[in-house]
């Protein structure tokens, strides 16, 4: 089977994949993450995934490439990672007590250009918290390069009333998903 290589950075993707102790490395994509205005959020994330997949598997065709992207959606509006505290917070007010979708693309490449690809979506409805506990977690510094400003698999988990849906698609990475894109592409495991 052919080297599989995580088009990302991210150490919640990592710590995902590690989970499957399956042989991987990851390396940095170094794409354009801005898209056109006219598409859909899950368009965008299919388009991103893509595009993270494609660069890398570019400077390593006989590799096999999993991408992965993922955007916030509330009330129609998409959030991405925050630029400081004062976005995250904005962010955190559009999401406390209300419900919201997480979006994330999948796309694995794999040597002569065969793609799979897919979009996961989990729904998750946060506590209405007061500005008070609100301002304890921001202070925790989680929202730091997260999009919706939260990070589930930590203190964030506290917000979270309600999850449906794969909860390792909020943490990054949406394994199921991931899995059954592994085994189309002919990777055994255990």
């Amino acid at each position: 089977m052919s080297e599989l290589i995580l088009a990302s950075t991210s150490s919640a993707r990592r710590a995902l994949m590690d989970g499957l102790r399956l042989p991987y490395r990851a390396e940095a994509p170094g794409v354009d993450e801005v898209v056109a205005p006219h598409l859909s959020v899950t368009e965008a994330v299919r388009e991103l995934a893509s595009r993270k997949a494609r660069a890398v598997h570019q400077r390593h065709p006989e590799t096999w490439v999993l991408g992965a992207d993922q955007l916030v959606e509330v009330a129609g509006e998409v959030l991405s990672k925050p630029v400081d505290r004062n976005a995250a917070r904005e962010q955190l007010r559009k999401l406390v007590g209300h419900t919201h979708a997480i979006h994330t693309g999948v796309c694995l490449v794999g040597p002569g250009g065969k793609v799979l690809d897919a979009v996961e979506t989990t729904r998750l409805t946060f506590y209405p918290v007061k500005e008070e506990e609100l301002e304890r977690y921001l202070d925790l510094n989680e929202w730091e390069g997260c999009c919706g400003s939260y990070r589930v698999e930590d203190a964030g988990q506290a917000l979270l009333e309600r999850l449906d849906g794969d909860r390792s698609n909020v943490q990054g990475l949406p394994m199921v998903t991931v899995v059954r894109l592994l085994r189309e592409a002919g990777f055994r495991f255990f």
